[in-house]
């Protein structure tokens, strides 16, 4: 289990001759998409004990496109530089330890194709282009040479490491040229002998031909000409071998010394050894080369399946070669190798790294040929992460390269344990969830909407279900059987099905058992277990709750429906987000708050997230669905959409988010309080997931095909960015690839899309979709020579939808794509016929009979010769005609006019064939109907595509069959040619109704399809209705919101009309859909979006237009009475300068009087305005607002609806006064001030006061009487906020110079001083010292004294009531249940990683001993054993929560029931006041704090103030 972050990177880039390189002390990188990414091997690397020493340490960000290639400078002392080329067209020089970018250049105008930092020249880093352009770039002098040798494409160049000025080069026809840079590029050799390209150039790493013990005659297989020009032997050529790999499977040594080559090693044919790949797939071929520098006689190269073989150059006779890992199965590569890298680690180790197609880097030790280690890649988007609840530690990842990685995450040999599983998977993996009970089962959903479950345990393919979804699939969960599944006995169905949602918004129970049978759509149970008539909601997430009784489905309009087993009875819908939601998550039943498991978490297109508590809901089983409209908690940070939550399962009420915005946020949820802030992608994350055993770790995925393993306390930030950083983030996502747009055909139906990532926005990589799928998996960089005519594989099938040829005529934006299959004209022959009359009467008619024409007008011989032939034809019978008089007529066919029929018919076929030759169909058509075969020539054209409306309109005279058939056909010929209003119509004719709207409504002309069901059709029919709801779908995606509400109506769905005109959220969008529910009698949706509309208007701090908005329905009346009195209080507050934002708000007339108290001025206009004034209507709006019940508030909570919150339950208080029921309106008010305690906003709660109970709480005492108990209870706890209030006020006024001037000091500084976030069940404080911030010891006049100490009196004697023994130890109480909670909890953790390390037959980490001896901070533990570090027995905490929970029983309801300030918190302000003026506190008064706080102050917190104050 080790303790630091690891990284799962992309995949280093394919066909690249150079794109990873190392240097001496165990720096390597390689270039994956558009960055670079170091990996620290050896000693340095700082890996824990045991696991191979490699690390991932960091990434040279920068380029915009894909990166193609990486150098090292390999010179002492200039390690830390390197150099990169990319499709940007850049080349840039890096420094690696800063990992910023020293200086670049942009020389080349094609795409840079190779790269190489001289190994001889410190600052010379040499490039090559796609169209042979090399420039040779001087760092130190930023001096540049431009060298142009051949036309041809560069595919690799190598420095010489012997010569400063050589440099070789490969091309893309199997040509390799030495040039001398000195020489202006000239050309030293042409090595010929290769026929394809060339992937790798490798120098002997020794100067001089004495190596290698050859006989060039004997080997040689070449001429004898030299290739290059005959050059004198001198000091630069004399002496050193160059080894070349190519696609052609050979590898050549050449000779510089003599310009030819020397040696021919022809590549081996070798079995593959159990390698996983697809055996259907064709791949490209590489060679690549590694010349080791400490064994000149040996050579290494890769082969075609992936292996690396060792080639003994001194038998070169006998072509010897030894390969790699031969003893270990599965070690090798099982796809083709790119590049070879030797690196030399600080202990001197020689090691070997390979970067291949099978996605995995390896590091081979050259001593024994073995391979050492596996770093593993991604080649796709990290879409999901799931852990299993069985085997603990293993992540299931599904990637957008086909396939899924299981990584066994607590291997203690290996840090990155990872499987592959490719076969059956075939597209991206979208979606994966384990069995809860079952090891190995692991379910997938792919972009293909197909859903699988695979055995990790073994190597058989997947089980794939005959069910698939139409679209993408979003999510998986294994939940109960429902019905129909549910319906058969205990052993005939399993315990658990399998349920997937998919991007069409449909969700399907899949059989575990029987994947071949249908699986069903869970939409027809709800429809029929809830009589639902109106159009169910587009789905996109569904979550079971942990004990399998409650399932949540978030749909596309932001709604989420709870549902109960076993029928899915609706119990409550939550209409929170309004836009479509992408994650629910329920809370782990494990903790030590039982109740946190009815928690659920929800994140949508939107960036807030919201936390529910359903208890009550749960619990209450209600007869019809519950409508919530509130959140428990709201999360606010993201600034773009969640993708993901987790809850962690370690802690209570801790959530992680995965937002748009780049960043993964953890949450204490029960506090609104955002902790730490993930910030390490590069890309938009698309999960999230707690680590199943170690509390400070989490992982996560995104779209820079990264998976990250980061720590939440090494994390610097608190919150998601804002404003210039979120900018920043933005600015580094946007420098990932863009990919290039692909040419689709447009989907027949649209389905709103989860994440945009599955909407073909996926940028998957740079080519990824159109690469050649291979082994199920996207070639990562698409193939790199597009023109090369051998990669027919090029496309997927997806790009086989329909052949596209831009037809002649440039029509801009007209749909001008015509297929050409012989059968269809162009528009261009079309439009030739319908020429202005003008014309037709100028230029003389085409002819119909040419031919015969121009053999009439032969010379006089010819035409003499005709009569001839004539005229013996016409007097010899037709037995007696002789062979040549027939042949005769054959070769003069234009003589049929002047013979017999069947001669004529020749003549007209001869004619015929001529006109459609020289594109002339029309007139032969015309010549078929002279003929008489009006059938025939109908046939024809329409088996040539060539019907035009004349010849149809012709067709009634052969016959009405053969009408409707040429009609028919003539529709077919339209849609070809993309005239499908024009087909639509011609099938009308034929009164094919149906036919004509479907066809119409298939190809997305919906407007004319409806006007035509409409005007043909009975208003009745189905068909009508379905045309309406597939249009309003389809706005509805788009976004044309108000159009789509017209096609609801239409289809008289008005509840859905109303629902997608307040998607767009905006208060006249709600407004509008208010009032459209209201007209057509929804009564409970009109109320809801009316409400939501004046909160919208709310939030702009637009009085008039909320109330306007509630006054729209009826049953709102009660809320018009809560936004009056929020109104008049919030202008009270800014008059008296308290509010916190003063803008412009537009108020009502009556809010402009202030003469008189706020409460009276409330009931005044709630009078006038309102009408209300018998105290009936008061009892009615209280019991209509009662219903509506807010969460507890924290000090996270917005302002503006804590405002709203409290004002909710003043005006309860309010109208309880009316009815004279004044012991809820103490509760309403004791509600109130509660909220404003537990937000730590001691203004609103002093302003509360001030303005309902100016005199105090006397007058109340006297109205509510003794008789009344529960009342009483909650008076005292009013009555103590009170003076727990005056108390802090005298306190602080102590502390000014003149205590009369003013007891008011601004919110902000009263926030600092006390922060109060204690939750209404756990009063422990746990703020700042709030009485450290206070002691000012300031000079005061002496006349002051004696006001001083009368006022003391007065407000100490009343504050005696604050020091309540019985609630001191009430809190005490529910603090030492709090604390042994936590301890329990960490107990168990701690036990879960000895366990873990047990298990795994290693004692625990050194590190994780430390941390564990220090004791986590976050568990306080009680009494002095803690500040011991003493560890807890577990039957002493079990002994002292026993204790605890008899104490809590034995307090009566009425004290558990109402909270109360801090009893001990109280003592210390006492105290305090005490030690600055002696003379305040009555020595009584004293004693009594010190005896609370020496009784009960055994908390941490409480312990550090005693010191101070006693």
């Amino acid at each position: 289990m080790g303790q630091e972050p690891r990284t799962l990177p992309p995949s280093p880039n394919w066909y690249c001759a150079r794109c990873s390189d190392a240097v001496p002390g165990g720096l390597f990188g390689f270039a994956a998409r558009t960055s670079v990414f170091l990996v620290r091997v050896g000693p340095g690397a700082g890996a824990s004990h045991g696991t191979p020493p490699f690390r991932v340490i960091g990434e040279l960000v920068g380029h915009t496109e894909r990166v193609s290639g990486f150098t090292f400078s390999h010179h002492p002392g200039q390690y830390n530089l390197c150099a990169t080329s990319s499709d940007d067209g850049t080349v840039k020089i890096w420094d690696v330890e800063t990992k910023t970018v020293v200086t670049e250049h942009a020389l080349h105008q094609h795409t840079i194709s190779a790269l190489h930092w001289s190994p001889r020249v410190k600052d010379l880093i040499v490039s090559g282009d796609e169209k042979g352009v090399i420039f040779c770039y001087w760092l130190n002098r930023n001096d540049s040479q431009h060298l142009f040798t051949e036309p041809r494409t560069i595919f690799c160049l190598t420095c010489s490491p012997h010569h400063e000025d050589l440099v070789a080069i490969g091309y893309k026809d199997g040509m390799v040229v030495i040039i001398d840079i000195s020489k202006k590029g000239e050309v030293i050799h042409r090595l010929r002998g290769h026929d394809d390209e060339i992937h790798s150039i490798a120098w002997c790493p020794l100067p001089g031909e004495d190596c290698l013990s050859i006989n060039q005659e004997e080997n040689s297989e070449e001429p004898e000409i030299p290739n290059g020009k005959v050059i004198p032997q001198t000091p630069v050529t004399k002496g050193c071998y160059l080894a070349t790999g190519s696609k052609d499977q050979t590898i050549r040594i050449w000779s510089c010394s003599r310009g030819r080559g020397v040696m021919i090693l022809k590549l081996p044919f070798l079995k593959r050894r159990g390698g996983g790949i697809d055996p259907t797939v064709k791949e490209r071929l590489w060679l690549t080369l590694h010349w080791p520098s400490d064994q000149p006689t040996q050579l290494v190269s890769s082969c075609s399946g992936g292996e690396l073989l060792l080639w003994d150059l001194t038998q070169s006779w006998r072509r010897k070669y030894t390969l790699f890992s031969a003893s270990s199965e599965g070690q090798t590569h099982s796809r083709i190798v790119f590049n070879l890298c030797p690196l030399q680690t600080e202990d001197n180790k020689k090691l070997l790294l390979s970067t291949s197609m099978d996605r995995d880097i390896k590091c081979w030790d050259m001593s024994t040929m073995e391979c050492c280690w596996t770093l593993p890649s991604l080649g796709g988007f990290a879409y999901s992460l799931a852990f299993s609840p069985v085997d603990t530690g293993c992540l299931a990842i599904g990637v957008g390269d086909g396939m899924i990685r299981v990584w066994n995450t607590l291997s203690l040999k290996n840090n990155y344990d990872v499987k592959n599983f490719w076969q059956g998977v075939k597209s991206k993996v979208t979606a994966l969830c384990w069995h809860p009970t079952k090891e190995g089962c692991l379910a997938f959903g792919t972009d293909d909407g197909k859903v699988g479950l695979y055995d990790t345990y073994s190597n058989k393919p997947p089980q794939v279900s005959s069910t698939y979804h139409k679209k993408t699939v979003y999510t998986l969960a294994w939940g109960p059987p429902v019905p129909p599944m549910s319906l058969g006995g205990e052993g005939d169905r399993p315990s658990l099905t399998l349920y997937s949602c998919g991007g069409e918004g449909i969700v399907l129970q899949h059989n575990p058992w029987k994947l071949s049978g249908e699986a069903f759509d869970i939409n027809k149970l709800i429809r029929d277990t809830n009589s639902i008539k109106y159009k169910l909601p587009v789905h996109t997430e569904i979550s079971w709750k942990a004990d399998g009784k409650i399932m949540a489905l978030g749909n596309e309009d932001g709604s989420i429906e709870i549902f109960q087993v076993p029928n899915l009875k609706l119990i409550c819908t939550i209409q929170q987000h309004h836009k479509l939601v992408n994650a629910i998550s329920w809370h782990h039943e494990h903790g030590s708050q039982p109740e946190l498991s009815y928690l659920m978490a929800s994140g949508s297109n939107n960036a807030v997230i919201y936390v529910h508590n359903l208890r009550t809901v749960i619990e209450s089983n209600p007869e019809s669905p519950v409508t919530i409209t509130e959140p428990y908690r709201t999360l606010s940070g993201h600034t773009a959409k969640i993708t993901s939550l987790a809850w962690s399962p370690h802690h209570d009420g801790r959530l992680v988010s995965a937002s748009y915005d780049g960043t993964a946020q953890v949450w204490d949820t029960l506090r609104e309080e955002p902790l730490c802030n993930f910030r390490g992608h590069r890309g938009r994350l698309l999960c999230v997931e707690w680590s199943p055993l170690d509390p400070d770790c989490i992982y996560s995925g995104a779209d820079d095909f990264c998976v990250y393993k980061w720590l939440t306390s090494m994390q610097n930030h608190s919150r998601p960015p804002q404003g210039k950083k979120s900018i920043e983030l933005e600015k580094k996502r946007l420098s990932q690839p863009k990919s290039k747009p692909k040419k689709k055909k447009k989907p027949t139906l649209r389905v709103p899309t989860k994440q945009e990532s599955f909407d073909g926005n996926e940028e998957e990589s740079l080519k990824e979709s159109s690469g050649p799928v291979e082994n199920g998996v996207s070639d990562q960089e698409g193939e790199e020579e597009a023109q090369e005519p051998e990669v027919p594989c090029g496309l997927t099938s997806a790009d086989f939808i329909e052949p596209i040829i831009y037809s002649p005529v440039g029509l801009g934006f007209e749909k001008s794509k015509v297929i050409i299959n012989n059968k269809v004209t162009l528009p261009k022959k079309e439009a030739a016929k319908e020429k202005p009359e003008a014309l037709i009467k100028k230029r003389k008619a085409r002819s119909m009979l040419p031919l015969s024409t121009s053999l009439d007008h032969r010379s006089k011989e010819e035409l003499h010769q005709d009569c001839l032939i004539l005229a013996t034809a016409k007097h010899s019978k037709g037995t007696e005609r002789n062979e040549d008089v027939i042949t005769d007529l054959e070769d003069r066919f234009h003589l049929g006019l002047f013979t017999d029929r069947s001669t004529l018919y020749k003549m007209i076929e001869v004619e015929g064939k001529g006109h459609l030759e020289n594109g002339h169909p029309e007139l032969f058509h015309q010549l078929m109907l002279w003929k008489g075969d009006l059938k025939g020539t109908l046939q024809t054209a329409a088996e040539r595509g060539e019907l035009t409306d004349n010849l149809v309109a012709m067709a009634p005279v052969a016959g009405y069959h053969v009408w409707l058939w040429a009609v028919e056909a003539f529709a077919k010929q339209l849609c070809f040619q993309d005239q499908y209003v024009k087909a639509a119509s011609h099938l009308l004719s034929i009164h094919k109704v149906y036919e004509a709207v479907e066809l119409l409504k298939s190809n997305h002309f919906y407007r004319e399809a409806i006007a035509i069901a409409k005007a043909r059709l009975r208003p009745e029919d189905p068909v009508l209705k379905d045309l309406y709801l597939s249009w309003g779908a389809i706005l509805e995606k788009d976004g044309h919101y108000a159009m789509a509400a017209k096609c609801y109506l239409g289809a008289t769905s008005t509840y859905d009309a109303a629902k997608v005109l307040a998607k767009k959220g905006d208060a006249a969008s709600l407004r509008t859909a208010a009032e459209l529910a209201a007209i057509v009698g929804e009564e409970e949706l009109s109320a809801s979006l009316a409400l939501r509309c004046a909160q919208e208007l709310l939030l702009a701090r637009n009085w008039v237009g909320a109330q306007e908005a509630l006054q729209l329905h009826e049953s709102l009346k009660g809320q018009r009475l809560v936004f009056c009195l929020l109104e008049l209080l919030s202008k009270h507050l800014e008059d008296r300068q308290l509010s916190e934002c003063r803008s412009s708000s537009s108020y009502h007339a009556w809010s402009a009087a202030t003469e008189g108290p706020l409460e009276e001025r409330v009931i005044a206009v709630w009078k006038s305005t309102f009408g209300l004034d018998a105290p009936g209507q008061y009892q009615a709006a209280f019991q209509k607002l009662q219903t509506i019940k807010y969460p507890s508030a924290t000090n996270n909570t917005p302002s503006r609806q804590l405002l709203l919150h409290i004002c909710h339950d003043l005006t309860l208080a309010l109208l309880s006064q009316q009815v004279a029921s004044w012991d809820e309106a103490v509760k309403a008010l004791l509600r109130a001030v509660v909220r404003s305690y537990d937000s730590g906003n001691f203004t609103i709660m002093q302003e509360v006061y001030s303005v309902f109970l100016p005199e105090g709480c006397d007058h109340l005492r006297e109205k509510l009487g003794d008789h009344q108990a529960s009342g009483t209870a909650a008076f005292k706890s009013l009555e103590a906020f009170f003076l727990y209030g005056r108390l802090y006020e005298f306190w602080w006024s102590l502390s000014r110079p003149y205590p009369e001037s003013c007891v008011w000091v601004s919110v902000d500084h009263r926030r600092k001083t006390v922060e109060h976030s204690q939750q209404l069940d756990d009063a422990s404080p746990e703020e700042a010292d709030p009485v450290a911030s206070c002691q000012l010891e300031l000079s005061r006049p002496p006349e002051h004294d004696l006001r001083l100490m009368e006022e003391s009196e007065r407000v100490l004697s009343a504050c005696k009531e604050l020091f309540s023994e019985r609630h001191a130890s009430l809190q005490n109480s529910q603090r030492t249940i709090a604390e042994v909670q936590e301890t329990l909890a960490e107990m168990i953790r701690q036990h879960q990683k000895n366990q873990l390390c047990e298990s795994t037959g290693n004692g625990p980490d050194k590190r994780e001993s430390e941390q564990e001896g220090e004791g986590s901070p976050s568990s306080p533990q009680s009494q002095c054993k803690e500040e011991k570090n003493e560890p807890v027995s577990l039957p002493e905490l079990t002994k002292r929560l026993t204790e605890a929970n008899e104490r809590m029983a034995k307090f009566p309801e009425s004290i558990k029931s109402y909270p109360f300030p801090d009893v001990l918190e109280c003592c210390l302000v006492l105290l305090h006041i005490r030690s600055q003026y002696p003379g305040c506190v009555t020595p009584e008064m004293q004693e009594q704090a010190e005896e609370l706080l020496h009784k009960y102050g055994n908390s941490r917190v409480y312990r550090r103030h005693c010191q101070a104050c006693t």
